[in-house]
């Protein structure tokens, strides 16, 4: 588990004036529903992945007002005393499910549901939807970057074109979304990722040649190291390469020029010189398409940065967290909804299923809408009922796992072991889309979202 300072006041002032009020008028301590989801999908989508869950949780353990924190918001007399005592104290103790990290999403999927009293979940709407937003970008760019590669590994080396903190969330969101390692070496600390990184132009270019910068490396890196052959001419530096690196050499590192050619070349320069199993990787400003316009070239690997960490065209989810359901004067929870033009939400908390045709791949996502039980029982008889109605004859796969329960993290979503469950669960949900989702091109979500109303 990573620790953090406190992460109290990684939020928007709004939340806490909120509260203020709340705890004055009584609606603090209301039971509520908040789901997280967004509208839309990036019309270049077929569809979302869900990433930094993990962070999430081990974020909130540290989502505690703390004296440095009390005495800003004393200083500043951004809320009064009564709301200070409050947040003295305060921890979440409600419940908190979602998708499982790494899981595919649509449009309306409710990819997190918390549930609290009013003055415990509001709170938590900047520090979910910061985390949720930037890391299922992030996620969403490497998957399909990844299904672009088709096996060839895909590494991170965005750390330089993003914010320090942008860039260690950035390295986990890839490993989400398939990919195999990172430069940063923060994050893979952080959760045991694969950390991967040799040498830059400006090794090469602090040396008198060429050629004695890649011994400088082979004799301090091994024989199995990466060298960056393009500092001058391609074909020298791969010529010097194997001199220096012998045919046992590990890789050479392409970063500039028409990628697919030169990697034509050096494949064929490599073979003629003996050195038949050493590998090319490239880099230079690649994103999906680049790396799927190299499909036939003879490369190895990827490193893609800027495209990744900006989330490829898509910097954010556009996930939104809003209330769906509050204890209303008789003490049962009651839907409520937005009915803005253009932002209107769906009342109610729902319950979310995958339905899956007879081949096993997914055809809807399903969102439940009745009494927990209710739920429970349609979702146990689907798919085993030959009197059903033709929608509800497949078989359905629940979406949704407790995070939290009364407050406390639920184990196997944090650190290490959660980070590579996602990954090892983003494989599993993208295999199970229909083959359309794995397109390039624009489109419409790869499966339909449809809400049903299960009887009592």
């Amino acid at each position: 588990m990573t620790s953090h300072a406190s992460s109290a006041l990684l939020t928007d002032m709004y939340e806490l004036t909120m509260l203020q009020a709340a705890l004055a008028d009584g609606t603090a301590y209301r039971r509520c529903v908040f789901e997280v989801f967004t509208r839309r999908l990036p019309s270049w989508r077929r569809y979302g992945v869900l990433a930094g869950t993990g962070r999430v949780l081990e974020m909130l353990e540290s989502f505690r007002f703390g004296p440095r924190e009390l005495e800003f918001l004393a200083r500043r007399r951004i809320v009064d005393d009564r709301t200070l005592d409050y947040l003295a104290g305060y921890r979440f103790t409600g419940d908190i499910h979602g998708y499982g990290e790494g899981e595919t999403y649509f449009p309306g999927s409710p990819v997190m549901t918390v549930e609290g009293t009013f003055a415990e979940a509001v709170l938590l709407e900047t520090l979910l939807l910061s985390i949720l937003n930037y890391d299922s970008a992030v996620a969403a760019a490497a998957s399909r970057m990844t299904t672009a590669a088709a096996g060839r590994p895909c590494l991170d080396m965005g750390a330089r074109r993003a914010n320090e903190g942008a860039a260690v969330a950035a390295a986990r969101a890839a490993v989400v979304g398939g990919f195999a390692g990172t430069s940063n070496l923060e994050a893979g600390l952080r959760w045991d990722i694969d950390t991967i990184g040799t040498a830059a132009h400006a090794f090469t270019l602090v040396h008198d040649d060429e050629e004695s910068a890649f011994a400088s490396q082979v004799a301090s890196l091994g024989s199995d190291t990466t060298l960056l052959v393009d500092t001058y001419g391609v074909r020298e530096g791969v010529a010097a390469a194997v001199r220096t690196g012998g045919t046992g050499l590990g890789a050479v590192r392409l970063d500039s020029g028409d990628l697919a050619a030169l990697a034509v070349d050096v494949r064929a320069q490599l073979d003629a010189l003996g050195a038949t199993a050493t590998h090319i990787t490239v880099t230079s400003d690649l994103d999906e398409y680049a790396i799927a316009a190299l499909a036939a070239a003879p490369v190895d690997s990827y490193g893609v940065g800027t495209r990744l960490v900006t989330g490829s065209g898509a910097p954010t989810s556009s996930m939104v967290y809003k209330l769906v359901a509050r204890e209303g004067r008789s003490g049962d929870l009651e839907p409520v909804a937005k009915a803005s033009p253009g932002k209107a939400s769906v009342g109610g908390r729902k319950t979310a299923v995958r339905q899956l045709g007879h081949d096993g791949h997914a055809t809807a996502e399903v969102l439940l809408h009745g009494t927990a039980a209710a739920v429970r029982r349609w979702v146990e008889s689907t798919g085993k009922d030959d009197a059903a109605p033709v929608a509800d004859r497949c078989p359905v796969r629940p979406l949704q796992v407790p995070l939290i329960l009364a407050g406390v993290v639920q184990p196997g979503h944090t650190g290490s072991a959660g980070l590579h469950a996602a990954a090892a669960r983003h494989l599993a949900s993208v295999a199970q889309l229909p083959r359309a989702g794995r397109r390039l091109s624009s489109g419409e979500p790869v499966i339909p979202t449809r809400s049903l109303t299960v009887a009592p």
